[in-house]
């Protein structure tokens, strides 16, 4: 049984009950095909039995939901979500079909009002604050250190806390992020980092186990000399990375052997990877001057995801949580939406919101796919997200721990 646990777990009831959920689609999570005229045993929370309809004995007791017609999906689970300040955002996440978030880079305390507000939220992976080194990018979720012991002390710190991943900040270099790395697996937990002006490889090669941000292998990708201009550059100035990195994105060709290499290094080291493509997202407005460096960037960044992924790198879904061209509370299936542009199916996109998300997350025993053994968090949608990845946008019913959302 995985040791990781949601920092709200207690506060995350369940209730003796049995529910039938007949009729749906079923998209499991796992990528395998879908089944049609599905039906979903759930049982004090836990699911008991999944097949099609005409396969299961539905118990005398159960409360039958019919749900032809619609589509059944494991809950969302989001790798990449901050409260930027926003007020009842988890909750609005919840509703719209997350039922499990990761925080890389906040104060647990963070979340109290959260948690205290009343409204049902997501189950929440927390990190605490990310560790970074001065000036740090972000001073108000970061924790700053100085060398590595304070570095080590600080991980064992937030995990005696609750903290379910530890993420590294960009300037710390490849050695710290090694005893980052060797204190955090010692206790069972995973660590994830924001690079930039640390190469990707070397971070991974020192324990790193999942990368946040495509921008993150930038330096991996472009040429030593150019690469080393931008560090310099970033290094000096923690707001200089904004409009440096679409310009060293634009120069990176497609093509470059570099890419290949680097998706087989992914693969072969099992890295997740997320995109967060909506955080860089850039759309030309009528009206308005065209930054032909962010949209070429941008476009690059997506072919080049696309790229990773067919080359057998661990894509996952993260949102960003607010982001410039999705609604507030829907930036999850923004995130989704752009993956398919990058290249990816559907199907794939829905294992990467789900079952490969509960890997990153080291809780797959118990979340992430729809199969018996594992909690009951679920959503209805109308619609065929797997003919058009738009559909999961209309969210019908929300089920966390057995239990409907409201």
């Amino acid at each position: 049984m995985s040791r990781i646990r949601e920092i709200n777990q207690k506060e995350i009831i369940a209730k003796k009950a049995v529910i039938a959920i007949t009729g749906a689609t079923i998209i499991d999570g796992t990528g395998g095909a879908p089944i049609e005229n599905g039906c979903v045993i759930v049982t004090d929370g836990m699911i008991s039995a999944v097949d099609k309809k005409t396969d299961i004995a539905i118990p005398g007791n159960a409360q039958i939901v019919d749900a032809s017609g619609l589509t059944l999906l494991p809950g969302f689970i989001d790798s990449h979500f901050h409260l930027d300040g926003v007020h009842g955002l988890p909750a609005q996440f919840l509703q719209n079909g997350v039922t499990s978030l990761r925080d890389p880079g906040a104060w647990i305390e963070a979340y109290d009002e959260e948690r205290k507000s009343g409204k049902r939220i997501p189950r929440l992976f927390l990190a605490g604050p990310h560790i970074d080194m001065f000036p740090p990018a972000y001073p108000h979720d970061a924790y700053v250190v100085r060398d590595a012991d304070e570095a080590v002390r600080e991980v064992n710190h937030l995990i005696d806390q609750g903290a379910s991943v530890i993420k590294v900040y960009f300037r710390l270099p490849p050695a710290i992020i090694r005893e980052v790395c060797k204190a955090a697996h010692a206790r069972g937990i995973p660590v994830t980092g924001h690079l930039e002006t640390t190469e990707a490889r070397e971070a991974i090669e020192a324990g790193l186990d999942g990368v946040e941000h495509i921008t993150s292998f930038g330096l991996t990708l472009v040429p030593q000399r150019e690469g080393e201009k931008y560090r310099q550059m970033v290094l000096a100035d923690n707001n200089a990375r904004k409009p440096g990195r679409y310009a060293v994105w634009k120069s990176i060709n497609p093509d470059n052997p570099a890419i290949d290499s680097l998706g087989a290094f992914l693969k072969n080291k099992g890295t997740f990877v997320s995109p967060t493509l909506g955080a860089f997202e850039y759309q030309a407005a009528t009206g308005q001057p065209l930054d032909t460096s962010r949209l070429e960037g941008f476009i690059k960044m997506k072919k080049i995801t696309g790229q990773l992924h067919r080359a057998g790198t661990r894509i996952v879904v993260g949102s960003h949580a607010m982001i410039p061209y999705a609604e507030t509370g829907w930036a999850f299936q923004r995130e989704m939406e752009l993956l398919v542009e990058s290249g990816l199916r559907p199907a794939e996109v829905i294992a990467a919101a789900t079952l490969q998300n509960a890997r990153f997350f080291r809780i797959e025993d118990r979340l992430g796919s729809i199969e018996k053994g594992k909690q009951a968090d679920l959503i209805l949608i109308k619609g065929d997200p797997l003919k058009n990845i738009s559909a999961t946008r209309n969210v019908k019913r929300v089920m966390l721990n057995g239990i409907w959302v409201k």
